[in-house]
């Protein structure tokens, strides 16, 4: 497995709006996307784009709040009821080779490769097997190239 590019780290997000305004009102984010929601995750999702160091674009903030009281991010919630890092997720060329790299490692996959927000398959890794981090591996999106 090579590490690839950080796409966005997920941060868990008790009220949306007080997170968008945050983001606008106190980093100065000027691209945020229109929340929308996933219910098959069970959650409601929002992008905040960073800049990259060449003026294009960088990392993402993914905000996520849940849908339900079912929610896994309902669950990270009621622990962290401030909010915080949920999780990171990295690119890799290929969403099927890099999963059965990390099954020949004996890693952890939290359920089947599916979705993602970006519209590319996706699968999480189990902390425990992550140094502690929930980590999202997903296909690099087609228009970063």
């Amino acid at each position: 497995m090579k590490l690839g590019r950080l796409n966005h780290v997920g941060v868990a997000v008790p009220d949306m709006d007080a997170a968008i305004s945050f983001y606008r009102d106190t980093m100065g984010a000027e691209v945020i996307t229109e929340p929308f929601d996933m219910p098959e995750q069970g959650v409601k999702v929002c992008f905040v784009d960073t800049p990259g160091l060449d003026g294009s674009w960088g990392t993402q903030v993914e905000l996520l709040s849940p849908l339900s009281e079912e929610s896994p991010v309902a669950g990270f919630l009621a622990k962290n009821p401030l909010g915080g890092q949920h999780h990171l997720c990295f690119e890799v060329p290929d969403i099927d080779t890099a999963r059965s790299e990390f099954e020949a490692m004996d890693k952890r996959i939290l359920g089947p490769t599916r979705i993602g927000a970006h519209g590319t398959p996706i699968f999480f890794v189990h902390p425990k097997d992550m140094n502690g981090i929930l980590t999202e591996i997903m296909e690099t999106p087609k228009a970063h190239g």
